[in-house]
């Protein structure tokens, strides 16, 4: 192998941006790592290159450890987005450079740069300053640049990115060329799709710093392995079904699948995947030729050049939650994304407003991966009935379970592991138990870094080392956090409090696919502040209830709604004591600048009030890392131009 990549990690201000990944690159292979901004693609790329040092891990070109060597000692080349040509020089002086800085005498670098020239399509403008060239050309020089010393590897940093299209699509075919006739072993960052599908020999998945996925183009497009990657590659039309000897079950429908390999066993959960181009149209079943899926509204059609893309809504299967396209809160419909031909088109033309019977050709199931919970416990009596109670859960909910031990010593903590798995018993999708010597929030830190869960669950009861931990916890990943002061039985009746607004709708969401994993009911409330009691926010408190109690009732959870005026904390507590509820579901606060999420103040008050019940707290969808870090300084580019040249 000419890369191989071992359990990188790189962290800033505690928080992973790279999370222990892996990666072996073969020789001569473009391989392309794909992600939207912020998955940490090109932090990558700048530890592969020695730009940036790794926190963790270990890198190999080649077979030489080269983790802790400078860039100079790596035989790299590399390719910037934006060129980062030196503006003084000519395009021949630009080429040569590397090749001057390692001492080649002057007659070799003359030949190998007139040989770039031509292999990048610009042999004869080597006089020529870069100001003198388009972008385009730009970045064929940088390209010849990188490869005048012949890198044992390449390294593409999006090169393409700010070039408009027209130019993209001919470098990408150009660069193409070039990487099979040099046959240098190349990874490229990008976060475009057609871009990756174009070039890639094998691509590889990120997001927020996990490698989720890597393979050929076509596998990952049309089998992909996780939710995620099939969402992320391409338009997908994804929905929750249910297993059924060689096909899936989506309500009362049936489809065959083509590789069932992919389903573990018969009645399993599984996520069933169909792409807009498996979509057929017809006026009528007969004339489907495929399974039928439904009678659906054609909602919008979109004029794509050669084809068409119509997004249809069909009524609602009983049993069946879509992943996506996702429904608008409030929605009871499922959208279908379709495309197809405009010879097709011309056969059946279509408009919105048109309805039309759907079928589909082919479909492809993904294991589902259901909710995975994550356990604290240092053993004491409050943390074992958290266990107990969070089994419950778990076993209903077909949740996989870590728990992770921390806090005790030796044969201490091996008994405990096993005293827990064995009040956890069975009836689990998976249980794993882990221990730890770190502190509380360190353990757990470490877990959550280690593994995504949708849960954390741990024994409160109000002191004040258990509401640090709390918020520590809320500080590592994207999950949500369940409080329990005392064993109980699984919750029947939910209360669940919400403002108005996106984090609002988020509450609703998690908190009702965890209801209907219970069988329990739940009630929406919405307390406004004094000052709003006259106005319009009466009146879009309700509407954006009556909206939660239909996604509700899309999940199949029974639900119903009330909106209160007055103090948060004293309406709930008034609502509580008045209703026979024994879970409380609360959104978590907006975290300050550094990502903390204080528990203090309305919260705490609230988890007083509460008193014996559980309290779920949602965090709202939206990621710590919404924007790119600025890893390397645009200053200092050059700099390190001219150690990897």
């Amino acid at each position: 192998m000419s890369i191989i990549l071992e359990h990188l990690t790189k962290r800033y201000d505690g928080h992973p941006v790279v999370n222990n990944v892996s990666l072996e690159v073969a020789d001569g292979e473009f391989f392309v790592l794909l992600g939207s901004s912020g998955s940490g693609k090109t932090t990558v790329l700048n530890m592969v290159a020695g730009l940036i040092r790794t926190d963790q891990g270990r890198i190999l070109l080649h077979g030489r450890d080269v983790t802790h060597l400078p860039t100079q000692q790596r035989r790299i080349g590399m390719v910037f987005q934006n060129y980062a040509l030196f503006q003084h020089m000519t395009l021949a002086e630009n080429i040569e450079f590397g090749l001057q800085t390692r001492k080649v005498p002057k007659a070799e670098r003359r030949r190998r740069r007139n040989e770039l020239l031509e292999l990048v399509g610009l042999a004869g403008l080597g006089g020529r300053l870069p100001k003198q060239i388009s972008g385009g050309q730009q970045q064929r020089v940088a390209l010849a640049r990188a490869l005048a010393f012949k890198p044992d590897v390449l390294l593409l940093d999006e090169p393409l990115g700010a070039l408009d299209a027209k130019i993209r699509l001919e470098l990408r075919r150009t660069l193409k060329t070039i990487q099979r006739e040099t046959a240098v072993t190349t990874i490229l960052v990008t976060h475009d799709q057609e871009e990756a599908f174009e070039l890639a020999d094998r691509l590889g998945v990120m997001s927020f710093g996990r490698l989720m996925e890597v393979g050929y183009p076509e596998d990952l497009y049309k089998r992909p392995q996780t939710e995620f990657v099939a969402t992320f590659l391409g338009t997908a039309n994804l929905l929750v079904g249910q297993a059924q000897g060689e096909g899936v079950q989506l309500g009362a429908l049936t489809f065959p699948l083509q590789d069932v390999s992919s389903l573990l066993h018969h009645d399993d959960r599984v996520q069933v995947l169909f792409r807009p181009e498996d979509v057929v149209l017809a006026e009528s079943p007969e004339q489907l030729g495929a399974p039928r899926l439904g009678f659906g509204e054609v909602e919008q059609v979109t004029f794509g050049g050669s084809f068409e893309r119509l997004r249809l809504r069909l009524p609602p299967l009983p049993g069946v939650r879509p992943i996506a396209p996702p429904v608008p809160f409030g929605g009871n419909a499922i959208l279908v994304e379709a495309t197809r031909s405009q010879d097709e088109a011309d056969r059946l033309p279509l408009r919105a407003g048109h309805n039309v019977w759907v079928g589909v050709r082919q479909v492809h199931a993904l294991e589902h991966p259901g909710l995975r919970f994550l356990l604290l416990s240092d053993g004491s009596p409050l943390a074992q009935a958290a266990i107990q109670t969070a089994g419950h859960i778990a076993r209903l909910a077909h949740a996989r379970v870590t728990l992770l031990g921390y806090g005790l010593d030796g044969e201490v903590m091996h008994r405990h592991l096993q005293e827990a798995r064995e009040q956890l018993g069975s009836g689990l999708a998976a249980l794993d138990a882990r221990s730890s010597a770190a502190t509380p929030a360190e353990a757990a830190r470490q877990e959550l870094e280690r593994q995504s869960y949708d849960l954390v669950v741990m024994g409160y009861n109000g002191q004040s080392e258990q509401i640090t931990l709390a918020e520590h916890v809320l500080a590592v990943g994207e999950h949500h956090l369940l409080l329990i002061p005392a064993a109980q039985v699984a919750p029947t009746h939910i209360l669940i409090c919400v403002t108005t607004g996106e984090p609002g709708k988020e509450d609703v969401l998690f908190s009702g696919r965890l209801t209907r994993h219970l069988g329990a009911s739940a009630r929406l409330l919405s307390v406004l502040p004094p000052e709003k009691r006259d106005g319009q926010a009466p009146q879009q408190a309700e509407r954006f209830l009556m909206d939660g109690e239909r996604t509700l009732e899309l999940l199949g959870v029974p639900a119903e709604t009330a909106v209160r005026t007055g103090s948060a904390p004293d309406e709930i507590a008034a609502e509580l004591a008045a209703g026979d509820y024994d879970m409380l579901v609360l959104g978590a606060p907006l975290p300050d600048a550094d990502g903390y999420i204080s528990l203090t103040g309305t919260i705490s008050r609230l988890l007083a009030t509460a008193k014996e019940r559980p309290v779920l707290i949602v965090r709202a969808a939206v990621s710590r890392r919404g924007l790119d870090l600025p890893l390397i300084p645009s200053s200092a580019r050059i700099h390190d131009l001219k150690e990897v040249v």
